[in-house]
C-alpha cells in the first residue's frame, strides 16, 4: 500500500532532481512558469477506435464542439490525434490523418494552444502550418526530420519515451524494475538531438499510456505507472518540464473509470509533473485547484 513514508523516501533519495529548476517558455503566446504551476492538456480523439468514448469525435463538428468544451473547462492545451494507440486499431495514413486533423486545428487554435499527436513528418509540418504549436511525438523513426520542422516553425515538442518504432509498434517493456537509468539516457540523447536541431521548447514524457505486451496484468501495470509518476521528478535535472499521460485503471475503477485520471493526477503532481494530459479536464482541474489551496510551509510547522 502506498504511504507517506514511501513518498518521503523517494523525495529524499532524489531530492536534487526534484528541486532542479526547469525552463519557463511560452505556449501560443502565453508564458508558463513550469516551476510553480501545472498546465492541463485535454484530448480529442478523431479515431473511432479510441477506447475512451467521451473523447472520440467522429466528424469536425463534434471535434470543434468538444474543443470549445475543453477550453471552457480549463484546458490550457488541446491535444488532437487521428490514430488510436490500441494494438488492434486501424492504421491511418498520413494523408488521411491530415484530412481529419486540419479543419479541427483551424477551428481550435483560437481557443487554446493546440498539440498534434503524430510520428509522421508530413503530418507534423502541415499541422503546424495550420495553427498547431506543439507536437506530441509518439515515435522514433523520423525524429530528426520532425525536430527540424518544429525548429523552423518555433514549435514546442513533447518527446515521449517509446521502446519501439512508434506507439503502435511496441513489444515488451525492458525497464520494469529500474526505469530511471534508461529514461535518463533516452531523454538526454533525444533532447540533445532536438536542441541541436534548434528546438527550444521541450517537454519530456515517460510514455505510460502505451500498450506493452508485458504490462497486461493490471496490478503490475499500475505498480509500474505509479513508480514512474512518483520518480519522474528526478528527471527534472535534465532541465525540461515533464508531461504525463494520465492512465485509466479500468480493471479497478470499472463503472467509475472516469475518476481514474484525477487519482493519477495527484500522483503525477506529487512527482513533479508540469503538463497533465487527460480526457477528464474538469475533474483534473478541480483536483489541481484543491491541491493548490494547501500551503506546504504551514504543513511543516
Amino acid at each position: 500500500m502506498l504511504d507517506l513514508r514511501t513518498i518521503s523516501e523517494i523525495h529524499r533519495k532524489h531530492q536534487s532532481g526534484f528541486e532542479s529548476p526547469v525552463g519557463s517558455f511560452d505556449l501560443a503566446g502565453k508564458t508558463w512558469d513550469w516551476q510553480t504551476r501545472n498546465a492541463i492538456m485535454g484530448v480529442i480523439n478523431l479515431s473511432r477506435d479510441s477506447w475512451y468514448r467521451e473523447s472520440v469525435c467522429l466528424n469536425t463538428e463534434m471535434a470543434l464542439r468538444r474543443a470549445r468544451l475543453l477550453a471552457a473547462q480549463g484546458a490550457d492545451v488541446i491535444d488532437i490525434g487521428a490514430e488510436s494507440s490500441l494494438s488492434h486499431a486501424e492504421r491511418v495514413t498520413d494523408s488521411d490523418q491530415l484530412k481529419s486533423l486540419l479543419p479541427v486545428i483551424a477551428g481550435s487554435s483560437e481557443l487554446a494552444a493546440v498539440s498534434v499527436e503524430t510520428y509522421y513528418p508530413a503530418v507534423a509540418e502541415k499541422c503546424l502550418d495550420a495553427g498547431a504549436s506543439i507536437l506530441n511525438l509518439t515515435g522514433n523513426v523520423f525524429n530528426g526530420d520532425i525536430y527540424r520542422i518544429a525548429a523552423e516553425r518555433d514549435a514546442a515538442v513533447i518527446i515521449c519515451f517509446v521502446q519501439g518504432e512508434n506507439v503502435r509498434e511496441v513489444g515488451d517493456l525492458s525497464i520494469l524494475d529500474s526505469p530511471l537509468p534508461v529514461l535518463r539516457d533516452y531523454f538526454r540523447r533525444a533532447t540533445d538531438l532536438a536542441g541541436k536541431a534548434g528546438v527550444t521548447r521541450i517537454f519530456i514524457d515517460p510514455g505510460l499510456g502505451f500498450y506493452y505486451r508485458n504490462l497486461q496484468d493490471s496490478a503490475e501495470r499500475i505498480h509500474y505507472q505509479t513508480k514512474v509518476f512518483l520518480l519522474a521528478g528526478s528527471l527534472r535535472d535534465l532541465g525540461f518540464p515533464i508531461c504525463q499521460a494520465l492512465p485509466h485503471a479500468f480493471e479497478f475503477f470499472a463503472e467509475e473509470v472516469r475518476s481514474a485520471e484525477p487519482y493519477f493526477a495527484v500522483l503525477a503532481s506529487l512527482g513533479g509533473t508540469s503538463l497533465l494530459r487527460t480526457h477528464e479536464v474538469s475533474k483534473v482541474k478541480a483536483v489541481m485547484q484543491t491541491m493548490a489551496c494547501v500551503k506546504p510551509a504551514d504543513l511543516l510547522r
